[in-house]
């Protein structure tokens, strides 16, 4: 086993003492081929290109000396020093950080990021980085390739988002352009680079908050809020109970895209987007679609809306992880059980209406649940019944895909 395991950050500014004495004395170094070129290397020491970090690992916990890694920006930041110090390689690191790409980038822009998130996207988790980028004022993307501005830019149809793109950052190359998404497709991307995606409406955050990332405690406290919240009467198809119940079946959170189909009031969405997640509201109505906007933008969350009838209106959206269907009946859980969702919740006002969707749920595949559910609303002055609603439940989980 290596002797001693060093790892530096290298963010394009003069190393460090500290730095340059642990090069200084290596006998193996491990980086990229602009780290491996820098002058403080010493012209003795075994030198092993950077490309899979598990492979490098292995060679330097076989290797009889000491070693330094060389990384760029912060390497304790979403870096190397999460594989190294992994049980299997048995490595104790020491850590000689620089200012991580991220925080360059937004230097470079002249903007604060305590209130940014901050995603990874390669080829395995882009749809994922994207539908953060859907749903948030102001994210940081760390890119791959084939999985860079462009990529992000195509697969944001229908949402505009402001890019500033940081290539090769602290290098002589080093190059920012501003883009909207739109056309981020139109230009070659040079890596390694960061984006950074802005747009929407202004979160509490933008004043200075207290947490990084997205405040959890701004808006209304509240995990379902009652149906005054919403302009009081929702129909019967979004009683507080039935929503809260979806709402807990589904469970949307951070880099999920929600489809809501019928999305009436736009209480459902509103909620979704509410825990994080992207949200594409559809309704055949123009009205529930101005009211679905109007609700969104009076809680400050980001919706995408879009007017049209299921089923068809559905081959055009983008793939989604867990969906409501809030109107359409059969035909339409059917439409979207053939998308693969991991999850799928609806409901019906008969046992009748309720088995045949649930057969059609399992004859694609999906394990089903059912539950009736009675809410009864008490005037509280004298105790006595408001309101009365019924209606059966039904979820269906794909076993095969990942929660």
């Amino acid at each position: 086993m290596a002797d001693r395991v060093t790892v530096i950050g290298w963010d394009g500014s003069p190393l460090t003492a500290a730095a340059r004495a642990a090069l200084s004395a290596a006998t193996l170094v491990a980086g990229a081929a602009h780290h491996l070129a820098l002058p403080e290397v010493p012209p003795a020491a075994e030198r092993i290109r950077l490309g899979s970090v598990a492979l490098a690992a292995r060679r330097i916990a076989a290797h009889r000396g000491t070693a330094v890694v060389l990384a760029d920006g912060d390497p304790g930041f979403f870096g190397v020093v999460r594989t190294l110090r992994a049980p299997e390689f048995g490595l104790e690191v020491e850590v000689v950080p620089a200012v991580s790409s991220v925080a360059a980038a937004f230097a470079r822009a002249g903007m604060p990021w305590d209130d940014a998130h901050v995603v990874v996207a390669h080829p395995r988790t882009l749809r994922r980085a994207v539908n953060v980028c859907r749903a948030h004022t102001k994210v940081a993307v760390l890119t791959a390739p084939g999985a860079g501005p462009a990529e992000l830019g195509l697969l944001l149809e229908g949402v505009h988002r402001t890019f500033v793109i940081c290539e090769e950052l602290g290098t002589a190359r080093e190059q920012v352009t501003v883009v909207t998404s739109d056309k981020a497709a139109d230009h070659t991307w040079r890596d390694p680079n960061v984006v950074i995606a802005i747009g929407g409406p202004a979160g509490g955050a933008e004043s200075g908050g207290w947490i990084a990332g997205r405040d959890p405690s701004a808006g209304p406290r509240g995990w379902s809020l009652p149906a005054v919240a919403y302009g009081g009467d929702l129909g019967e198809g979004e009683t507080d109970l039935l929503r809260t119940s979806q709402l807990a079946r589904l469970g949307p959170r951070l880099g999920d895209l929600v489809w809501d189909i019928g999305c009436g009031s736009g209480a459902f969405a509103v909620e979704a987007a509410r825990a994080g997640a992207a949200v594409l509201a559809v309704d055949s109505e123009l009205d529930a679609c101005a009211r679905t906007d109007a609700t969104a933008r009076r809680f400050g969350v980001q919706l995408q809306i879009v007017h049209g009838t299921a089923p068809h209106i559905l081959e055009r959206l983008p793939e989604p992880d867990v969906v409501r269907v809030g109107g359409g009946g059969a035909a339409v859980v059917s439409a979207v059980a053939d998308r693969r969702p991991q999850r799928i919740v609806t409901h019906a006002a008969t046992r009748d209406a309720a088995e045949l969707i649930g057969r059609d749920l399992t004859e694609h595949g999906y394990r089903v649940e059912c539950a009736l559910l009675q809410s009864v609303e008490l005037d509280t002055r004298a105790w006595t019944e408001k309101e009365r609603s019924v209606a059966f439940l039904l979820s269906g989980v794909l076993p095969d895909r990942t929660p």
